[in-house]
């Protein structure tokens, strides 16, 4: 079997050693004599499972111990209405930061439950974030949300908001890509399927003192305090997700935790910059200042060759390399599981390619 590079934007690559553990256990874990995705999530295995996956990823990131990490499902989607459902506790308004596509999202769902502030948004069509001097806050904000990292567009912010209201981000794309001081959010939400795992699970980090007061009618399996009281298993959870990504964490701790995630990743994501920048025939359309460590997306000189660029990458074993459908063009993701190796293949590529049609 070969395997391919897989540049695609979600789900991810997972890391093949994890792949290659999570095959050997499949009909059998540690001796149980069946998978984990047959196992009662109220037994001692799979509790056990999710115990060491709960510490393994607090020991990744630091997480301060008034801090409850959840397991849960809906994806960063759901979250956009988890959020304000949980985290309004009585006011009627949120700022909320727009850059970009999922920022877009973000706040209509958000618009269901608040009034919301759009405090800054990115000018239409500029691949930018606004300075931070120019945000219009609100005095009576329940929260700040805003996306760290745009996935479609590869826009993402090198800096952390300070605000006087509580930070929320979606981190779904840069999680455990490098270091975060978690203190600095309220919450921190997560859909896996990019650097933690299979899609399936949801991460979310919230402080102690914003939950508890969610608003009337909220869904019981995404109350946060019912889910942090039930250890994230008030209903059944996405088990088998839940256990890769367990097995995802130990891979990390192994490669040496997110300081050395973050030199793989610096490393990986200047290779393709400087490719690009060097060339007259790619280019990256992102404010230099913003650009993704995660999602770089490039267009080439003429996008008439952009489908034979895709098929003969496919043939070249690198995969899903087109961008998303609203923008087009190309978008290669580097998350943690892309080695060197592929983003070298992925340069030589492009060389060669512009030689031949540029």
């Amino acid at each position: 079997m070969s395997r391919v590079f897989n540049f695609s934007a979600g789900p991810g690559a997972l890391p093949e050693p994890v792949l290659r553990q999570a095959a050997e256990e499949m009909l059998d874990w540690r001796g149980s004599g069946m998978s984990v995705m047959e196992m009662s999530h109220r037994g001692k295995e799979f509790v056990s499972i999710a115990a060491e996956a709960e510490a393994d990823l607090r020991a990744i990131l630091s997480v301060p111990d008034n801090y409850k990490v959840l397991f849960l499902q809906g994806g960063a989607s759901g979250m956009f209405a988890g959020v304000p459902m949980n985290l309004l506790r009585g006011r009627a308004r949120a700022d909320y930061v727009n850059t970009g596509s999922w920022s877009k999202k973000a706040i209509a769902e958000a618009g269901k439950f608040c009034d919301v502030n759009v405090a800054a948004a990115s000018p239409e069509g500029v691949l930018t974030i606004p300075p931070r001097d120019t945000w219009k806050l609100s005095d009576d904000a329940a929260y700040l949300h805003y996306c760290p990292n745009e996935t479609i567009s590869g826009v993402e912010f090198h800096w952390v908001p300070e605000v006087a209201a509580p930070l929320v981000a979606d981190m779904s794309s840069t999680i455990l890509s490098r270091p975060i001081d978690v203190s600095k959010f309220g919450l921190i939400y997560a859909g896996a399927q990019k650097n933690v795992g299979p899609a399936g699970v949801t991460l979310v980090i919230v402080r102690d003192d914003l939950i508890g007061e969610a608003l009337p009618g909220t869904p019981t399996v995404w109350d946060f305090k019912v889910q942090a009281d039930a250890g994230s298993m008030s209903n059944t959870p996405p088990t088998y997700a839940w256990y890769v990504a367990g097995l995802v964490f130990k891979w990390i701790r192994e490669q040496g935790g997110l300081d050395a995630m973050a030199e793989r990743n610096r490393r990986k994501v200047e290779t393709l910059y400087r490719a690009i920048d060097a060339s007259d025939f790619y280019s990256n359309p992102v404010d230099p200042d913003c650009r993704s460590w995660m999602n770089v997306p490039f267009v080439l000189a003429d996008s008439s060759l952009d489908k034979t660029f895709l098929a003969e990458a496919r043939d070249a074993g690198l995969v899903t390399l087109a961008g998303h459908r609203s923008v087009g063009g190309m978008r290669a993701s580097l998350y943690n599981a892309m080695p060197q190796e592929g983003v070298d293949r992925l340069v030589e590529f492009m060389a060669d390619f512009e030689r031949r049609n540029g």
